[in-house]
C-alpha cells in the first residue's frame, strides 16, 4: 500500500535531487529517506528512482507516481484542514427534526446560541412528532431529534439505541372557554369535564388523554380532532369544547378568548433530545445538544 508519506519524500528528492537534500528539506536524516524510498518501491512493485552520477533521476513510473502524488497530496491536505474545521467548529452541519411545539421555543433559543458562538456550523431544521422524528434518526435522515414521551420512564418507547438527552418535564394543562363554569376554578379534576365536548388531536396524540379520562370513569366526546394548536385555542375560545394542551405550547400562542386550569390527576410528558450514539461524538452535533439543554433549563 502506497502511503502518503513515502509520496512526500519521494516530491522532495524529484524536487531536490539527492536523499541529502530532500532529507534537509524535510528535516530528517538521510538513511530515513532511503528507507522510506525503498518502502515506497517495495509498495509499488518497481523501481522509481535511478542514480546518474551525483543526482536521483526518476523511472518512468517514478515520474507517473509523482505526477499523481501532487493531486493526492493535495486532496490530503483539503480534506485534513476541513476535518480540523468541522472538529474546531469552524465548519460542520447538523440536521435536526423536532415537533412543533419544541420548534417554536426551546429551538430558537438554542440555535441562536450556538449560531453566536460557532458560527461557521449550519444547522437545518425540519418539523417531524414521534415516533416518525425517531425512525429519520434511525434511518439517517437527520442528526438530532427533539422528541418527547409519556408516563414515568416513557417505557413504552425503545429508546436503548439512543442517547438520550433528557430536556425537561412538560405538563399537560387544561383550556375552557372563558366564560366556562370551571375557567377561574383553578385547579379541575379531569372527571369534572366528563360531560364536556373535547378537542383532541391524532390518535396517537390523544391516547394519554383518553387513558386518563377512562381511569376516571368516562370516555372523553372528542367532537374536533386537530393538532394544530392555534386551531385547537381557537375552537376553546368559540366555546365548542375544552382541551388539554402542553404547557410547551402555551408559551408560544396567546389564549386569546380561553383560559387555562391544572388539570388533576397530573399528565406529564418528557421532552428529550435524540441521537445516536456514534453521533454523539461529533463535535456539531454535542454542541446542538448542550445548547437544546441550556434552552431548556432557562
Amino acid at each position: 500500500m502506497i502511503e502518503a508519506r513515502h509520496l512526500r519524500v519521494l516530491r522532495a528528492v524529484a524536487s531536490t535531487g539527492s536523499f541529502s537534500a530532500a532529507a534537509r528539506e524535510l528535516g530528517c536524516t538521510q538513511p530515513a529517506v532511503s528507507q522510506q524510498m525503498k518502502a515506497l518501491e517495495s509498495s509499488a512493485g518497481t523501481t522509481l528512482l535511478v542514480r546518474l552520477g551525483r543526482e536521483m533521476r526518476l523511472t518512468q513510473a517514478g515520474e507517473v507516481l509523482v505526477r499523481h502524488a501532487a493531486g493526492i497530496l493535495a486532496g490530503l491536505t483539503a480534506a485534513e484542514e476541513e476535518v480540523a474545521a468541522i472538529a474546531g467548529l469552524r465548519a460542520g452541519r447538523v440536521r435536526l427534526v423536532s415537533f412543533p411545539s419544541g420548534s417554536s421555543t426551546l429551538v430558537p433559543t438554542a440555535l441562536a446560541a450556538l449560531r453566536a458562538a460557532h458560527p461557521g456550523t449550519r444547522v437545518s431544521l425540519v418539523d417531524a412528532e414521534p415516533p416518525r422524528s425517531v425512525e429519520m434518526l434511525r434511518e439517517g435522515d437527520c442528526d438530532v431529534a427533539l422528541a418527547f414521551r409519556y408516563g414515568p420512564g416513557g417505557a413504552a418507547e425503545d429508546w436503548d439505541d439512543l442517547v438520550v438527552r433528557p430536556l425537561l418535564t412538560d405538563r399537560l394543562v387544561g383550556l375552557v372557554p372563558e366564560g366556562h363554569r370551571l375557567a377561574d376554578a383553578g385547579q379541575v379534576g379531569i372527571g369534572e369535564l366528563a360531560e364536556e365536548a373535547w378537542i383532541a388531536g391524532c390518535p396517537r396524540c390523544r391516547r394519554q388523554l383518553v387513558e386518563v379520562c377512562e381511569s376516571a370513569g368516562f370516555v372523553p366526546r372528542i367532537d374536533f380532532a386537530t393538532d394544530d394548536y392555534p386551531a385547537v385555542i381557537g375552537l376553546v375560545a368559540a366555546g365548542l369544547g375544552v382541551a388539554v394542551l402542553p404547557e410547551l405550547a402555551m408559551e408560544s400562542v396567546r389564549p386569546k378568548g380561553a383560559r387555562t386550569v391544572t388539570v388533576e390527576p397530573a399528565v406529564q410528558r418528557e421532552i428529550v433530545a435524540l441521537t445516536l450514539p456514534d453521533l454523539a461524538q461529533v463535535p456539531a452535533v454535542a454542541a446542538t445538544l448542550d445548547q437544546l439543554a441550556l434552552a431548556a433549563a432557562r
